[in-house]
């Protein structure tokens, strides 16, 4: 089983990972995703959400864009960080899951905090 988080504005990836409204939650087996789930996003600190998703046992985190102090501790957890992503969040766990969506984007250099993407 793993559990795949995409920081999402609604349905739609987002750009910015520590700032979008939600993080839709799919749950799959055998490459099929059997049950989905979104949690609002809980507020942005420094080094907050990485171990919020930990808790809530997410295997992979997928995304537009991150800091890299979030990738670092996403990292040290051994969750896989996925950047680069757009369109649907659905579509982007379901292309996760035949490994057809692969990092493309950069990491975020643009810092407000360390770890957060500036707008």
């Amino acid at each position: 089983m793993i559990k795949i988080a995409v920081a999402s504005e609604n349905d739609m990836v987002t750009e910015h990972f520590g700032h979008c409204e939600n993080f839709n939650i799919y749950v799959a087996q055998r490459g099929e995703i059997f049950n989905s789930s979104s949690v609002p996003n809980p507020g942005h600190k420094p080094g907050f959400l990485p171990n919020f998703l930990n808790d809530l046992g997410v295997n992979v985190i997928i995304s537009g864009g991150m800091g890299g102090g979030a990738i670092d501790i996403f990292d040290e957890k051994g969750i896989e960080v996925v950047f680069g992503a757009s369109g649907n969040a659905k579509v982007a766990a379901q292309s996760y899951l035949k490994g057809e969506l692969k990092s493309t984007g950069s990491v975020c250099h643009e810092h407000q905090h360390h770890d957060e993407c500036g707008e």
